[in-house]
């Protein structure tokens, strides 16, 4: 935990926090207002430019563009004080659920322990993700550039609860078809091959370093990793020089493919944020939503 960050108390997730959340405005997000990745591109521009990844929020950080909110994943996001909303009035590019399958509902949390809570993913984030397209006329924010990944971390059978997913999704035909809206599947995923067989409303997250055909790259629209395998940086000092070369290595690969780069398990610190910004990382993983907010804002305003 960065220093002076203190972790949120975790509340139910109420109908009347919703409708005030609903009424809460975006318009204090600067970075919204720069366009994606800060370049002034719009959503379209950035699918069709080179150096721009599919799916993505943003363009690929190559050293040339600006971070900005649309850089920001909120990890484990359910845990959150007020899930979904917190994230989305900061204006982040990707939000992460972990999902069950449980006697045929689709709920989220971490552990066994965490889903006795019967919290579902159609209450949790479906519903509001579809009350924000309605809103919005069918784009996920005010904002008409921006885009949201959705990222779904698959916690047990990957083929049984993602076809529950996809049944879930079905019923929200705006939802899938939205292209301002990316499905990503984590976590247990299906084997490789069969990433081709799944509607193209879902895509999949990579694996750094791992090897795929172009086939199932053609479905992969970002890559991942547990920092925690290429070192042991506790985020609050320098990066040593090994293992800056090992991430480095990584995310160059990654880019290689036109391809973002999130690690979770990354410190959660302004020092750790800045020096994975420093090395061109995507994604910067935090569970810190309005900490991170607010230093990437500042530093759009600079």
């Amino acid at each position: 935990m960065a220093p002076g960050l203190t972790t949120m108390k975790k509340w139910s997730f109420a109908p009347l926090i919703v409708a005030v959340c609903l009424c809460v405005t975006v318009s204090s997000l600067r970075a919204q207002s720069a366009g994606i990745g800060g370049t002034g591109k719009s959503a379209v521009d950035a699918v069709a430019a080179p150096g721009a990844a599919a799916g993505f929020p943003g363009w690929l950080m190559t050293g040339k563009e600006r971070y900005s909110v649309a850089n920001t994943h909120s990890h484990n996001d359910y845990e959150q004080a007020v899930p979904f909303w917190l994230a989305w009035q900061a204006g982040f590019g990707s939000i992460e659920a972990d999902i069950w399958l449980q006697e045929g509902r689709v709920l989220v949390g971490h552990s066994r322990e965490e889903i006795k809570a019967g919290r579902t993913l159609e209450e949790y984030y479906i519903k509001p993700l579809l009350s924000c397209l309605e809103k919005n006329n069918g784009h996920p924010y005010s904002d008409t550039t921006r885009r949201l990944q959705m990222l779904i971390d698959v916690k047990e059978d990957s083929v049984a609860a993602l076809a529950a997913l996809i049944a879930l999704l079905d019923k929200y035909p705006a939802l899938e078809q939205c292209p301002d809206i990316r499905w990503v599947i984590s976590g247990n995923r299906p084997a490789p091959e069969l990433y081709n067989s799944y509607p193209t409303f879902i895509a999949f997250d990579g694996i750094l370093g791992r090897a795929y055909t172009p086939e199932a790259l053609s479905r992969i629209v970002m890559m991942s990793d547990d920092l925690r395998r290429l070192t042991r940086w506790n985020g609050l000092t320098e990066l040593p020089d090994a293992d800056k070369r090992l991430i480095e290595a990584a995310i160059r690969d990654a880019h290689e493919h036109h391809l973002p780069v999130r690690f979770w398990d990354a410190p959660d610190t302004p020092a750790a944020w800045k020096q994975l910004m420093d090395l061109h990382a995507d994604y910067i993983n935090t569970d810190h939503i309005r900490e991170l907010a607010a230093y990437l804002n500042e530093r759009v305003s600079l």
